[in-house]
Formats: structure tokens, C-alpha cells, sequence
């Protein structure tokens, strides 16, 4: 994870201000900065999305793919997950650091995926145990400037929005030799659901209180903080907790309840700009990946 180095001094001024809900920035406590979203912003995916997150950018692409699905799920698909950490964006990322973040960022990514209600994965398969769609979800890592992992969640849930995966017909000849034929209308294709994809909440716990959303100075005067992957309706799917320090029941409680409730709103907000620019249609005006 990309760190920053600050004096005693800066440390006590961020940690008593976060105790008056006051930082640094003029956020309260359960504020996030202004996130930037943007859609269809890679042309050779089936869906791709930017978001901005203060001084942390993510670029996410989705590619569906034909595959054989798993022995243990025969009728569903299933997605699969790479993350890739530029060197450019953090000094760390060079060498081996950037592939280990890069490792745990895919995992914690497979844990939040890894349950029936996030993505309809049957509605992936094409022709049990023979033909299904495997989605690839390709992370870049641009710039990281804290909260990677909520910018990151963000960024997977509008490309997921903004993926369509084309039509298929299962066509079967009189010898029950299966023939698969992929509409070439590109207006004929499926939208996924993801009404109940999660977005992960970073609570950072600083001096006695905790923290959304926190800049890399705020994470370099945390020891702890809590990831709550929440759904829409405030159901928490995943919780993990990093950095050395200790959390004690009563701060993971309340971390928890936090989580819940800006997990709620934030989905809301996202939702709203997703329908909004999706409603634009083509008309739209694309910044796009180099803009």
C-alpha cells in the first residue's frame, strides 16, 4: 500500500483534529471527497469504468469471454480477477510490492464475489457444463492517493453496470451436436444486474474515533482500519480488518454500523450517476481513457 511520511507534529494535528471531527481537508468524520465516475471509457471491452477518488484513479475493464464452466457449478459462470499496480502510481509498486498489493487487492475481491446474491452467475451460462461467459475484470492501478480499496470496489461496480455481453442462441442439429451462434447485432446483447454488487467502506481508525474515505496521511496516523463490503441495502457480505494495531469489539462495532450506513448513501450516489449518464446514450460526451 502506497504510505506517507509525516513529522510527529503533522501526526498530532491530524489525530486531534479527527477527534473534534474535524480534518485536515474540512470533512467531518463519515464524509467522502467527490468522486469522479465515468463510463465506457476503454473501446475493446465488453465495459469498462474511471473513477477518481480524490488523488487515487483506477481504470477497470471488463472482457466476456466463452469458457467451460467449473466442475462444482456446472450451470454458471464466473469471473475472474487481475490487478495490475503502475509502477507510476506509488514508489512501492516497483518491483515485487506493486505484485503482492496487486495479489491481495484480486483476493479480496474473489472474497466479496464469492457468494450467490453479488452477480446472477446462472444467468452466465450459456449450455451447462459445456459453454458459459467468463467475465475478466482487469484492474489498473494509475495513482494511489488512499482508500485504494473503496475506489477500487467503486470502480468494478460501474464497469460491471456498464458491461453487455452479446446474445446467444444454442442451436442443436438432429444428431444433438450443439451449434452456438453470438448475435452480431450490438444492440442485442445482456446487461448484468448489479443491483447487489458490493462496495467496500475503509474505516480507519485514528486516535479514539474513526475515519471514511482517508487520504495517505490520514492512513499514515492509522494502525487499523476495518473493510466492510456492503450492499445497497445496507447488508454487510465481507469484513476485513488490516494494519498491525488492534481493534476492540466496541470500535469494530461502531465501525461496522458506519460502514452500514455511508455504505447505503454511497450506493445511492453511484447508482444516480450511473442511470444518469447511461440515460445520456450515445449522445454522451466522453472524456475517455486519455482525456
Amino acid at each position: 500500500m502506497a504510505s506517507v511520511a509525516l513529522s510527529e507534529a503533522e501526526k498530532v494535528y491530524i489525530v486531534h483534529g479527527v477527534q473534534e471531527d474535524l480534518r485536515v481537508d474540512g470533512r467531518g468524520c463519515d464524509d467522502y471527497r467527490c468522486v469522479e465516475v465515468e463510463t465506457d471509457v476503454v473501446s475493446n471491452t465488453s465495459g469498462s469504468a474511471r473513477v477518481k477518488l480524490g488523488h487515487t484513479d483506477i481504470l477497470v475493464g471488463v472482457k466476456a469471454e466463452m469458457g467451460t464452466p467449473k466442475l462444482e457449478k456446472p450451470n454458471e459462470g464466473y469471473l475472474e480477477f487481475f490487478v495490475d499496480c503502475s509502477a507510476s502510481a506509488a514508489p512501492e509498486f516497483e518491483g515485487r510490492g506493486g505484485d503482492d498489493l496487486g495479489t491481495e487487492i484480486a483476493n479480496t475481491l474473489y472474497r466479496i464475489f464469492n457468494n450467490k446474491s453479488s452477480i446472477d452467475l446462472k444467468s452466465l451460462c450459456i449450455s451447462p457444463r459445456e459453454h458459459c461467459w467468463v467475465l475478466y475484470v482487469d484492474v489498473l492501478l494509475l495513482e494511489c492517493g488512499g482508500n485504494l480499496f473503496d475506489a477500487i470496489s467503486i470502480a468494478v461496480k460501474a464497469a460491471l453496470f456498464n458491461t453487455r455481453i452479446p446474445r446467444v442462441r444454442v442451436l442443436e442439429d438432429e444428431e444433438g451436436s450443439k451449434d452456438i451462434e453470438l448475435s452480431d447485432d450490438p444492440y442485442d446483447c445482456i446487461q448484468l444486474s448489479v443491483e447487489n454488487v458490493p462496495c467496500i467502506v475503509t474505516l480507519c481508525k485514528i486516535g479514539y474515533r474513526h475515519v471514511v474515505d482517508a487520504t495517505l496521511q490520514e492512513e499514515a496516523c492509522s494502525l487499523a482500519s476495518l473493510l466492510v463490503s456492503v450492499t445497497s441495502k445496507g447488508v454487510v457480505t465481507c469484513v476485513r480488518k488490516v494494519g498491525k494495531g488492534s481493534l476492540d469489539p466496541e470500535s469494530i462495532f461502531e465501525m461496522l454500523e458506519t460502514g452500514k450506513r455511508v455504505g447505503k448513501v454511497l450506493h445511492a450516489s453511484l447508482q444516480s450517476i450511473l442511470h444518469k449518464e447511461e440515460s445520456l446514450g450515445p449522445k454522451r460526451q466522453k472524456v475517455g481513457f486519455l482525456g
